[in-house]
């Protein structure tokens, strides 16, 4: 029995001495090394000396563009002026003239009146500014004209351009024209040269405004003026 168990000893320590390799290594260096491998058939190479690819970053989805449509134009209703009516009295005498032109201001503001002196021969020439709407208009203007340098002139008071504004009385147009020269050098846009108006001489009044006003103008002026004759004008 002690036989036994000294050769189970003895044996163990000669395996010990082998595998420790007191009694020498093999020539290549190698066969140690696959021999301490385990599963060499399992593994797997995942680099050779390279850095690890970094992870790939998440794709973020495109979100859709939303493209915002355009108000649609609302179509434009196209409004229609009321018609308009130009009425005339022609060579009507400064008192007649001056009642037609004052009842179409006065109970028609919605007419725009004008008056045009159609002089006699032989009364000579002048420089006006044309018959204003009141009297306060013409002083406005004479204001303006002072401001102008503009001294040498006085408001018409009555007659068939009252309220026009003379700066200046000539027996010829040629002195008229010159007087309305120097006045356009200091800036005055507003005179006219225009025949003196005499004793012989006639007034046209136009008058111009919506049509639907027209047949209750000229009831007033027939009433007012009833001699007096209406032509078209343009």
């Amino acid at each position: 029995m002690k036989t036994l168990v000294f050769l189970l000893v003895l044996a163990n320590l000669l395996f010990y001495a082998f595998s420790a390799g007191y009694f020498g290594r093999p020539d290549n260096p190698d066969a140690v090394r696959v021999e301490k491998q385990v599963l060499p058939e399992r593994m797997r190479i995942v680099s050779r000396g390279e850095a690890p690819a970094s992870p790939a970053k998440a794709v973020e989805p495109v979100k859709p563009e939303v493209v915002a449509e355009a108000p649609r134009a609302e179509p434009v209703t196209k409004v229609e002026e009321p018609a308009a009516v130009c009425l005339a009295w022609e060579h009507l005498p400064p008192v007649d003239a001056e009642r037609v032109a004052s009842l179409v201001s006065s109970k028609f503001a919605e007419f725009k009146v004008v008056r045009r002196v159609v002089a006699s021969e032989g009364n000579g020439w002048g420089v006006f500014v044309p018959p204003l709407a009141g009297k306060a208009d013409a002083e406005r203007k004479a204001t303006e004209l002072r401001q102008l340098g503009v001294t040498d002139y006085f408001i018409v008071q009555d007659g068939p351009i009252r309220n026009a504004i003379s700066l200046g009385i000539f027996s010829s147009e040629k002195g008229a024209q010159e007087r309305l020269a120097e006045l356009k050098e200091k800036g005055v846009r507003s005179a006219r040269v225009m025949p003196r108006p005499g004793k012989d001489s006639t007034v046209n009044v136009q008058a111009t405004g919506p049509a639907s006003s027209k047949e209750a103008l000229l009831a007033a002026i027939g009433k007012a003026v009833p001699k007096s004759d209406v032509v078209g004008c343009k």
